[in-house]
């Protein structure tokens, strides 16, 4: 399975971000490591326990971030994922001259919507974290089918494009649909910073 997508940047102004179809399966051609020990199983597939631990990651790619004990690292070309079953965190960060805003994600979530399998979009909004102010983007997706079962699920996906001196990170966060996942993916997001 692949789970790159092509990065087309259209202007200077414009923000490229790349997403990737988030599953289970392992990215094809991808280095994994283990990061901590593994959480208590959720009752629900698709949530995170509330007795989740997180820890900090630090990319050499100028940014730091929190997430979940346990889950899978793996290497995607440029993007560094997070992985557990089918939630998944990706981050990716690309050069951008200017500071992404509602018009320019929605321009670049084109090519997401028009190779990502069942996509429907949601809503983008501008928001802020601890890391200062960030573009949200919501959408639904169909997930790749996994490499054991061929099992396709529906996702929920939320893109965080933040921004600072000439440079974009992508944090994208995807689980199952209908998972209660708010507070762990505030904590992921508000653990984000540039370093």
């Amino acid at each position: 399975m692949n789970v790159r997508r092509n990065v087309r940047f259209a202007t200077a102004a414009t923000l490229a971000i790349l997403v990737g179809a988030c599953s289970s399966a392992p990215v094809s051609g991808s280095k994994a490591t283990a990061v901590g020990t593994s959480a208590p199983e959720a009752a629900v597939a698709g949530d995170i326990p509330d007795s989740q631990a997180f820890v900090g990651y630090a990319s050499s790619d100028g940014y730091s971030i929190k997430v979940p004990e346990g889950w899978a690292r793996l290497t995607d070309g440029a993007a560094t994922v997070f992985t557990d079953k089918f939630k998944t965190i990706r981050i990716e960060t690309i050069p951008a001259p200017t500071a992404p805003t509602v018009d320019s994600v929605k321009t670049d979530l084109a090519p997401v919507a028009a190779s990502s399998k069942g996509y429907a979009a949601g809503k983008i909004t501008a928001v802020s974290r601890k890391a200062g102010p960030v573009i949200t983007a919501t959408y639904t997706q169909d997930s790749a089918p996994n490499a054991v079962t061929s099992k396709v699920i529906r996702l929920d996906v939320e893109r965080y494009v933040f921004w600072k001196a000439g440079k974009a990170a992508a944090v994208t966060l995807s689980s199952a649909a209908g998972s209660d996942n708010v507070d762990p993916w505030m904590i992921v997001t508000d653990g984000f910073s540039w370093t």
